[in-house]
C-alpha cells in the first residue's frame, strides 16, 4: 500500500486516539487499572509503613509503579485484542486500507496512556502523604523507565490474547499478573523471601523491570543493570515472536 508519510502518521494518530477514548469509556477497566496500584500504595506505602519512614514508601513506589503499569499493559493486549479477535473487529481491521500495525501500536499507546496517569496518582500520593523527596532526574528517570517498562507485557499480552478465547482472557492475564507480581517481589521486597523464591523470582520479568526502577534509587539488589535490560529484551522478543507466530496461525484458518 503506497501511503505518504502524513496521511499514514495521520491514520495512527486516529487509530490510538480512537482506541483510548473507547478504553476509558470502559468502566471495568479504567476504575480497576487506576485504583489498584494507587490503594494498595497508599495501604502499604503509606498507612501500614513505618512512621514518616519515607525510604519504605521510596521503596514500594518503584515496586507498586511496576505493578501499576503492568496490569493496563498485559489488559489492553490480553483481554481486549482476545475480545475484539473473537468478535471479528481484529479481521475487519487485517482487510482494511489501514496498516495492522497501527492497530497494535494503538494498543501500546493505550497502555502507556494509562501507565503515564498511574505514575501521576502514586507521585501525588508519595510526595505529598509518603514525604517521599528525590532529585528531579530522580523522579523524572524513574518515570520514564516505568513507561518504556510497559513493552514486555505488551508482547504478553498480546501473545494472551492471540491464543486465548475471550471468555477466558481476563481470567487468564490475572492468572499471570497477580502472582508473577507477588513472586518477583512486588508486594513484599524479594530480599524477605526464602532463598530458592529469589532464585526463581531472577527468572520473571518484573523483578528484573522492579530492581531496574530501584537501581535508580540506589535501593537494588546489586545486580548489573544490563543484566536487566538482556532479561527484558529477550522476554519482550521472545513472546513478540510467539506472537507474530499466532497472528500468522490465526490468518491461515
Amino acid at each position: 500500500m503506497n501511503t505518504s508519510t502524513p496521511k499514514l502518521l495521520s491514520i495512527f494518530q486516529l487509530e490510538a486516539k480512537t482506541d483510548i477514548l473507547k478504553t476509558f469509556r470502559t468502566a471495568g477497566f479504567v476504575l480497576p487499572s487506576l485504583l489498584f496500584p494507587v490503594m494498595f500504595y497508599t495501604f502499604f506505602g503509606i498507612l501500614y509503613a513505618p512512621q514518616d519512614n519515607a525510604t519504605v514508601s521510596q521503596y514500594l513506589l518503584a515496586t507498586y509503579g511496576v505493578f501499576g503499569v503492568m496490569g493496563p499493559a498485559l489488559f489492553s493486549f490480553g483481554a481486549d485484542v482476545a475480545v475484539e479477535k473473537d468478535r471479528g473487529m481484529l479481521a475487519l481491521k487485517q482487510i482494511s486500507p489501514m496498516p495492522i500495525t497501527a492497530y497494535f501500536s494503538a494498543k501500546v499507546m493505550t497502555a502507556m496512556a494509562f501507565a503515564g496517569i498511574i505514575i501521576v496518582l502514586l507521585y501525588l500520593v508519595a510526595a505529598l502523604a509518603g514525604n517521599v523527596t528525590m532529585p528531579a532526574w530522580q523522579w523524572l528517570s524513574t518515570a520514564l523507565l516505568l513507561l518504556t517498562g510497559v513493552l514486555p507485557y505488551c508482547a504478553i499480552g498480546l501473545f494472551i490474547g492471540l491464543k486465548v478465547k475471550a471468555q477466558a482472557a481476563a481470567a487468564v492475564v490475572n492468572l499471570i499478573y497477580l502472582p508473577m507480581s507477588f513472586l518477583s517481589g512486588l508486594w513484599i521486597p524479594v530480599m524477605q523471601f526464602s532463598a530458592p523464591l529469589q532464585k526463581f523470582a531472577m527468572l520473571l520479568p518484573p523483578f528484573h523491570f522492579s530492581q531496574l526502577v530501584l537501581k535508580v534509587q540506589g535501593a537494588d539488589i546489586g545486580i548489573a543493570w544490563w543484566i536487566h535490560v538482556i532479561v527484558l529484551l529477550a522476554y519482550t522478543g521472545l513472546f513478540a515472536w510467539l506472537a507474530q507466530r499466532a497472528f500468522k496461525a490465526m490468518e491461515t484458518r
